[in-house]
């Protein structure tokens, strides 16, 4: 009998499994729902369905790099409790999907769906691929990348320069890894002030001329343009202190190390997972 595509979706619907297996599942029991089901559950796919509703709160974050370092990607895996996570097989299907990372900027969850079911029968876990992401390097510079606590906090940074001997240079390889260092410590919201959003900004002023309602008009402007310097200085990637000198900020950090190559060094962005958040 001919399968619909309303019988496949409700068999999707029900296991979880991915609608091409539905399908052949539908055709082999002549469109019998009932039997379908069971010949997804005897074949460990529809065990899905049955961990769909667990939390995946668990898991591991981490990142990959091609060959020639011009490309790098991270991802967040996750899974519901931390011995899945502590699991081999977890662990090797983690590296494969970072390694997938690295050739598309679509979500993984949909491009890895299939084999995400067959690794959730094979583990007996909830697993969610969760988030990643894709830095392709532009002109002069390096990709830097960190994970911190055995993969519960993830950095992927791109840095640039103006001149090429510069990617060569010891002091731009240790300023990159000191940035990543930093922002795993640090968690900046921003790169940059301009990045904040108007709302957000003109909310924090809002709060700070309640902090001191009832100052002179021109006094109470001052002190919240020093507040919102120090928001910025909490906030934003290039106004942090340094953590390893917070008498220096990010961006005296970038222009000491260019002065010492004669160069001058860019943060072009910069991503911070960290695991559940």
């Amino acid at each position: 009998m001919a399968i619909t595509a309303a019988q496949v979706k409700e068999l999707r619907d029900a296991t979880n499994v991915s609608m091409m297996e539905c399908k052949k599942a539908l055709e082999e029991c002549d469109g019998n729902m009932e039997q379908a089901f069971k010949v997804l559950r005897e074949r460990g796919m529809a065990v899905a369905a049955k961990r769909a509703d667990k939390e995946a709160n668990q898991g591991i974050i981490t990142a990959s790099s091609s060959a020639d370092g011009k490309t790098i990607a991270m991802v967040e895996v996750n899974c519901e409790t931390d011995f899945a996570a502590r699991n081999d097989t977890f662990k090797a299907f983690v590296d494969e999907v970072a390694q997938k990372a690295l050739e598309t900027d679509e979500p993984l969850s949909n491009v890895l769906a299939d084999e995400l079911i067959k690794k959730v029968a094979s583990i007996g876990e909830n697993l969610k691929i969760r988030r990643n992401v894709r830095y392709q390097l532009d002109g002069n510079g390096i990709l830097g990348s960190y994970i911190h606590m055995g993969g519960k906090v993830g950095v992927l940074i791109e840095v640039s320069c103006q001149k090429e001997a510069s990617v060569q240079s010891p002091a731009f390889a240790e300023l990159v890894k000191d940035l990543t260092l930093h922002i795993a410590a640090a968690s900046p919201a921003y790169l940059k002030s301009d990045d904040v959003p108007a709302d957000v900004l003109e909310e924090e002023r809002k709060i700070y001329a309640k902090q001191v309602e009832g100052k002179p008009e021109n006094i109470v402007d001052k002190i919240v343009d020093g507040k919102i310097r120090k928001f910025y200085s909490d906030v934003c990637l290039v106004d942090q202190p340094f953590v390893k000198e917070p008498k220096m900020s990010i961006t005296d950090l970038t222009t000491s190390v260019g002065k010492e190559l004669d160069d001058a060094f860019t943060i072009r962005r910069f991503d911070r997972y960290q695991l559940g958040a």
